[in-house]
């Protein structure tokens, strides 16, 4: 039987890639797998129990809430204050950010960013989920309140990022700017074990991710590449597969194990996009940068983006380099005026 590595294990060994941290990292990132740990389990007790479905609330998005979101957002929010290394989060789920008012969170280093449980109304039907989440150092003066400036930081001050897909295997996934990490769950032992170290993209890929259903409604640009990937060409290995779950963390996943590209671009109905910068296309951005891939609105790099709101929007396009010059030719051909 082999020994794997814990994820406890390889935080403390990596932790001297932040000297500045002492420990408060560490520990920050342990609040994240606990809460990860306890989603995990009520995941996989769905159908079990009274736990699936609509809530009959809506978020500030106008979007009905699935009790699993509210649930997973309240464990990582408690897993998050209970040690005190961070000063507040801002979630998918809440109105407002969120401070965290006691002596020790006053005098913490970091906020948190966080989609609790990304395609979540994939539950009822078994497809796998995720959770997102997205470090910042804080900006304010450390022992008052934290502000808005905290988390409207530009992508590229992360200095940690990941997500955690619940599947047939549940992983957690991050980076801390040195290499993308994977850890598997052993729920016979209770621990995350190492089981991909340094995970890259491969430069191509022959699958390419989107919502074809809204094909109409998509710029010429996008339209352009998706009959790109449907042509047949032997010298490229085209014709591409076409693969959409639904679920940005699962198809994230996918395309960084197998190569490929997952693109939401804005519609006409969503002008802006639809994916959030901050919970979703800022920590997804970081890990694709770490792990030589690419991730862009089409145009401009997602990391370079300066966040405006909280739960501002944006057109999303990352994966295997190749892919991405690909699309981005194409963007710039029939960019619109």
């Amino acid at each position: 039987m082999s020994i794997h590595k814990t994820l406890g294990e390889f935080i403390v060994e990596n932790q001297t890639d932040f000297p500045h941290a002492k420990g408060e990292l560490t520990a920050l990132l342990s609040s994240i797998k606990l809460a990860a740990k306890i989603v995990n389990r009520e995941i996989n007790k769905a159908g079990l129990v009274d736990i699936t479905g609509a809530s009959g609330i809506e978020n500030i998005q106008g979007e009905e809430q699935q009790k699993l979101d509210m649930y997973a957002n309240e464990v990582f929010k408690n897993a998050l204050i209970a040690r005190g290394e961070v000063c507040g989060i801002a979630s998918e789920e809440e109105d407002h950010y969120v401070f965290f008012d006691n002596q020790n969170s006053r005098n913490a280093n970091y906020v948190v960013l966080m989609d609790p449980l990304d395609g979540s109304s994939n539950i009822d039907v078994n497809v796998s989920v995720g959770t997102i989440f997205s470090i910042y150092r804080r900006i304010s003066p450390v022992g008052g309140p934290v502000s808005m400036d905290d988390f409207l930081q530009v992508g590229r001050k992360q200095v940690a990022a990941g997500y955690v897909v619940y599947g047939s295997s549940t992983m957690l996934v991050f980076t801390t700017g040195n290499g993308v990490h994977g850890f598997t769950y052993d729920p016979s032992i209770g621990v995350f074990c190492l089981s991909h170290e340094t995970m890259t993209f491969p430069k191509s890929g022959k699958i390419y991710s989107i919502n074809e259903g809204n094909y109409s409604k998509f710029p010429m640009g996008v339209k352009k590449y998706i009959k790109y990937c449907q042509e047949e060409d032997d010298t490229t290995n085209r014709p591409y597969t076409s693969r959409y779950i639904g679920s940005l963390v699962s198809d994230f996943h996918r395309n960084l194990l197998k190569g490929g590209i997952y693109i939401y671009p804005q519609t006409a109905q969503a002008p802006t996009g639809k994916l959030r910068l901050l919970y979703e296309c800022n920590p997804m951005a970081f890990l694709a940068e770490q792990a030589g891939a690419l991730a862009t609105d089409g145009y401009t790099p997602i990391l370079d983006l300066k966040p405006t709101e909280l739960h501002q929007r944006v057109p999303f396009f990352t994966g295997s380099v190749d892919m991405m010059d690909t699309a981005h030719q194409f963007m710039a051909e029939y960019k619109e005026k």
